[in-house]
C-alpha cells in the first residue's frame, strides 16, 4: 500500500464506522416497512405544516396517509408552480415550513419546455447524502481495496444561476461535491472545480487529464453509462495530447477554462509526470489505443445507472473499461433518491423508506378514474407500478411518471427495478411499446448479429399502415446483405416481447420495422440541441431509445441529415388522437 493510500485508509476509518451504523439502522427499519413509512410520513407532514401550501390544501391538520389522500389528489408539478415562484423570490414559507431551510433548486427539464425548479432543503440534502453513504459503504465493504484507492466522479454544478433571492440553481450532485469534508475529498481524483467548466468537451478533457494521470483509480461514478463511453472515446481520440500534457505538466484546454477556477487547478496541472506518461505510451504501443481497461489496472467497479434505456450502453462500457462489476447507484430524480441497490450488474434496489413516503398505482390502472393506491408494503412481486413521492421539499403524492417493478423484499420493504418513464411508451395502434422492450429487443438482436452501434432511437412513423423506424448513423447500419435480416429479426423480437405489438403486426395494422440511416454525426447534433434546454446537464443527459410521440419524432428527425430518401409523414390534426386508439 502506498503512503497516500495508507493515509486515505486511516482518515476514512471513522467515517466508515459511522456509515456502517447508518446501514444497520436502515436494514433494521426495512424489517417493518409499514411502521417506518408511517413514521416518515408524519415527519414530512410536520416539517412543512406551517407552509402556505399546507394551509391552502388542508394539510395543516394531516397526520396519516388517510388524511393526506383526503386532502390531495395525485399531483404533478403544475399544482406547485404558483408556490415555487414566490419561493424563488424569497417567500420561503409559500411551500416550506419555517424549520425547513432551502439550500438550492435542482433544475429539471422534465417533459415540457418549461424547466421545473425542485426545492432542495436541508432535510432533503441530508437524506440524499445518507442514501449515497449507505450505498457507498456497501460497495466499499464488498471491495476492501477501495480504502486505499481513489474515485473519479463526474458531477454537475449546483450553482449554474441564481434566483432573484440569491438561491443557487443547478444539480444536487454538485452540492454534495461542494460540501464534502477534507477527509472525504482525499479519496477523489478530481477537484470540485471541474464542475464549473461549462463547455462539455473542455470539461471532459480536463477531467481526463487529471484522472488518467492517476494510476490508483478504483471506481468511476457518473449518472449515465453513455458518459463513460464518451469519456473513453475522447481518451483514445486525444491520446497523444493527453500523454503529452501529463509528461509536460500542461493542459490543452487551459484557455477554455473559466479564469475563476484556474488557480485551484494550476498546481495539479503543472505537476509533470513523465513516468506515468511513459506507462501510457507503452499501453498505446502494445494495444494501439488508450482505453481505461488498459491504463487503470486497479479499477474495482463502475457506478452508473443500469436500468431502463441505460442498459443499452453497458456492452460498449465493458468494451472500453473491461469486464469489471457495474453497480447501479439507485433510482433517482431531481425530486428525490428512491432506491439503494446492494448488488452488481443489476438495477434492483431497496426502497429508501427513511427519506420519502411512497404510494404506488398498478400500471394497468394508471390513468383510470379511480385507480388503486397502494403503500410500499402492499406491493406484489413481479408486478409493475407507477411511483408517487411525498418528500421533504414540499411535494406530496407527486407523480414522477416512473414505472417500476417489484422484484422482491428486504424484510417487508420492496426491492424495485426501474423499467422506464411512463411517457416513454409508444402506441400508434394500441400496441403500447415500452422503451424497456425496445432496449431489450435491440440488445438481443445486436448480440445475435455480433454487431455494435453507438446510439439508436426507435420512432413511430405514420403511414398506411404506420410502423416503426430504427434510426442509425450510416457507420452503424448493418451491411447491405444483413440489414433486412436485422430488421426482420428485431421486428420478430419485439413481437415476442409485446403481445399487443405482435397482434397489431399480425393483423396488418402495423408494418414491419425498418432501419432509417442518418449521416454520421447526427446524434452529436441531436444531443447538443437537447442539452441546451435549461435544466439539462451533461452527466444526466439520457439518449432516448424511443421517441413515442409521432409528431415530436418527426420534428426531431428534421434536425438530422438523412442519408436515405425515406420521408417521415406527420398525421393530420384530425388523426392526432392515434395514441389513444385501442
Amino acid at each position: 500500500m502506498s503512503v497516500s493510500g495508507k493515509l486515505r485508509a486511516i482518515a476514512g476509518w471513522p467515517i466508515r464506522l459511522r456509515v456502517r451504523r447508518q446501514l444497520a439502522r436502515f436494514l433494521d427499519d426495512c424489517r417493518d416497512c409499514q411502521a417506518t413509512q408511517r413514521q416518515t410520513l408524519f415527519g414530512l407532514l410536520d416539517l412543512n405544516r406551517d407552509s402556505r401550501f399546507s394551509a391552502d390544501h388542508g394539510l395543516a391538520a394531516a397526520r396519516t396517509s388517510e388524511d393526506l389522500r383526503s386532502a390531495l389528489p395525485v399531483t404533478r408539478y403544475d399544482i406547485y408552480r404558483d408556490y415555487v415562484e414566490p419561493l424563488k423570490h424569497g417567500d420561503f414559507q409559500s411551500l416550506l415550513g419555517s424549520r425547513n431551510r432551502l439550500l438550492m433548486f435542482s433544475l429539471s427539464s422534465g417533459t415540457t419546455s418549461d424547466s421545473k425548479f425542485i426545492p432542495v432543503t436541508e432535510r432533503f440534502y441530508q437524506d440524499y447524502r445518507r442514501g449515497w453513504q449507505v450505498w457507498g459503504i456497501s460497495a466499499f465493504d464488498a471491495y476492501p481495496k477501495m480504502k486505499q484507492l481513489r474515485l473519479v466522479q463526474l458531477a454537475s454544478d449546483f450553482c449554474r444561476c441564481h434566483t432573484d433571492a440569491g438561491t443557487p440553481c443547478g444539480n444536487i450532485s454538485g452540492l454534495a461535491a461542494a460540501m464534502q469534508s477534507r477527509a472525504v475529498q482525499m479519496i477523489y481524483s478530481l477537484p470540485y472545480e471541474i464542475v464549473k467548466i461549462g463547455t462539455p468537451e473542455a470539461k471532459y478533457y480536463t477531467a481526463l487529464r487529471l484522472a488518467v494521470a492517476d494510476p490508483n483509480v478504483g471506481q468511476m461514478t457518473t449518472a449515465n453509462p453513455s458518459t463513460l463511453v464518451h469519456l473513453a472515446q475522447i481518451a483514445d481520440e486525444r491520446k497523444t495530447e493527453l500523454i503529452r500534457d501529463i509528461f509536460d505538466g500542461t493542459l490543452a484546454t487551459w484557455d477554455e477554462l473559466p479564469e475563476s477556477i484556474r488557480p485551484a487547478l494550476a498546481g495539479r496541472i503543472r505537476r509533470k509526470q513523465p513516468q506515468r506518461a511513459r506507462e501510457l505510451e507503452r499501453v498505446v504501443d502494445s494495444t494501439g489505443h488508450l482505453y481505461p481497461r488498459d491504463f487503470w489496472n486497479e479499477l474495482q467497479f463502475l457506478a452508473v445507472w443500469t436500468g431502463g434505456s441505460c442498459a443499452a450502453y453497458l456492452p460498449a462500457v465493458r468494451e472500453y473499461f473491461g469486464d469489471i462489476p457495474v453497480r447501479d447507484h439507485g433510482l433517482s430524480a431531481s425530486e428525490g433518491r428512491m432506491t439503494i441497490p446492494f448488488g452488481n450488474d443489476c438495477p434492483d434496489g431497496v426502497l429508501d423508506i427513511q427519506s420519502h413516503y411512497y404510494e404506488f398505482i398498478p400500471e394497468n390502472e394508471y390513468g383510470s378514474d379511480s385507480p388503486s393506491i397502494l403503500e410500499a408494503h402492499e406491493l406484489e412481486p413481479e408486478r409493475n407500478y407507477y411511483i408517487l413521492l411525498t418528500t421533504s421539499s414540499g411535494f406530496y403524492r407527486y407523480d414522477i411518471c416512473d414505472v417500476v417493478r417489484c422484484v422482491g423484499f428486504e424484510g417487508t420493504t420492496p426491492i424495485v427495478r426501474f423499467l422506464h418513464k411512463g411517457a416513454h411508451i409508444s402506441s400508434i395502434t394500441g400496441e403500447k411499446l415500452a422503451e424497456s422492450q425496445v432496449v431489450e429487443g435491440v440488445r438481443t438482436v445486436l448480440s445475435e448479429f455480433g454487431h455494435r452501434v453507438r446510439y439508436y432511437t426507435l420512432i413511430p412513423a405514420w403511414g398506411d399502415p404506420p410502423g416503426y423506424r430504427l434510426l442509425l448513423e450510416e457507420q452503424d447500419v448493418p451491411s447491405s446483405e444483413n440489414v433486412e435480416r436485422f430488421e426482420r429479426r428485431l421486428d420478430k423480437r419485439l413481437r415476442e416481447l409485446n403481445c399487443e405489438y405482435d397482434e397489431k403486426r399480425g393483423t396488418g395494422r402495423l408494418e414491419r420495422l425498418s432501419v432509417l440511416p442518418m449521416k454520421n454525426g447526427s446524434w452529436a447534433s441531436f444531443a447538443a440541441n437537447r442539452q441546451q434546454k435549461l435544466g439539462g446537464s451533461i452527466e444526466q443527459y439520457k439518449h432516448p431509445c424511443l421517441l413515442p410521440n409521432i409528431q415530436a419524432a418527426a420534428e426531431a428527425v428534421k434536425q438530422f441529415q438523412l442519408s436515405s430518401t425515406d420521408e417521415l409523414q406527420v398525421p393530420d390534426a384530425a388523426d392526432a388522437t392515434f395514441r389513444t386508439r385501442a
